[in-house]
Parts: C-alpha cells; structure tokens; sequence
C-alpha cells in the first residue's frame, strides 16, 4: 500500500488514504489505465519512430503496462505488430523480416537494431566521399600534363581547363 500510494497520482491519493485493501487500488488503477494502454497498442507503429531503440522502448511500455493490467501480449502479437507496420516504402524489408521467421521479439529487434547501425555506418561513408567527388583515374592523370615551352624567356605551363599561367624566367 505504501509504494502504491506513492507511486499513484496526486489527485487520487486523498481517496485512497483510508483504503487498507491494496486489490482496491489496483482494480481502480486498472480501470482507468487499461483503456488509455490499449489505445496505444492500437496506435503503436513502427514506422512512427525514428529509431528502433525508441520503438523497442515504447513497445515494451505498452506490453508491461497490459501485463499489469491483466491483459496479456504473446511474442506472436510483438512480431505481428512490429511486421504489419512498417513503413509503405519499406514492403519488401517487411516480407523479409516475416519469411526471416523470427519466433521471439527480442531476436527481431536485435536484427532491426543491428541493421539500423550498419545503415548508419554506410549513410556517415557515403557522406565523407560522396560519388563523383573524386576525380577519374584519367581526368586526374591528363591534369598533370604539362606542356612547357620556351618563348622570349617566358615558360608557358597548361594545366586543368586550358589556362597557362606564366612564369617570367630570369
């Protein structure tokens, strides 16, 4: 009684001062908080999350809480959840998440979690040189050319895009 009424909003408190039987707080708590948990589960989706630790987190929440509520969530209804809302983009990611046959939520969550940090890893690459930013073998290798001639004791050097520069030689 004394961690439920610590742990119970405050509006609630002064009614449950005198209440000495714990079942009648519970039975009250799960009334008021099974709705609202359901609801979440209705509403939970993948795709709505930024990142899968985040996702995981939520899902774990709204699991425990129907738990303690009495409702009860099998590994099954984890992996549908998870499976039936993933983004539209990402169909075929789904189906082979779901013919990966994962019976246990954790090892799903363990492959997502696994799978967003390698994702991570190729986007910070792919940043750091992007395509087309280093130059082609060729292209590099005709920039060196250098063309000198000697003219009234001027050096004319060409180099990228056909501009000399010239050097007076003394």
């Amino acid at each position: 009684m004394i961690l439920l009424r610590r742990d119970i909003h405050e509006t609630l408190k002064s009614e449950y001062v005198a209440v000495d039987d714990p079942l009648v707080v519970y039975n009250h708590q799960k009334t008021v908080i099974l709705p609202r948990v359901k609801y979440e589960w209705t509403h939970l989706r993948f795709q709505d999350f930024k990142l899968v630790s985040e996702y995981n987190s939520a899902m774990h929440k709204i699991t425990s809480m129907m738990k303690l509520c009495g409702e009860n969530i099998s590994e099954e209804d984890m992996l549908e959840k998870t499976h039936s809302t993933f983004h539209v983009s990402n169909v075929l990611l789904q189906q082979q998440y779901r013919h990966s046959g994962f019976t246990k939520y954790s090892k799903l969550v363990s492959c997502l979690l696994l799978a967003e940090h390698n994702n991570a890893l190729l986007l910070k690459n792919h940043k750091s040189c992007l395509t087309g930013s280093a130059p082609f073998p060729e292209v590099h290798a005709a920039s060196q050319e250098v063309k000198v001639t000697s003219s009234r004791g001027s050096i004319h050097r060409r180099g990228l895009g056909g501009k000399c520069s010239h050097w007076q030689g003394k």
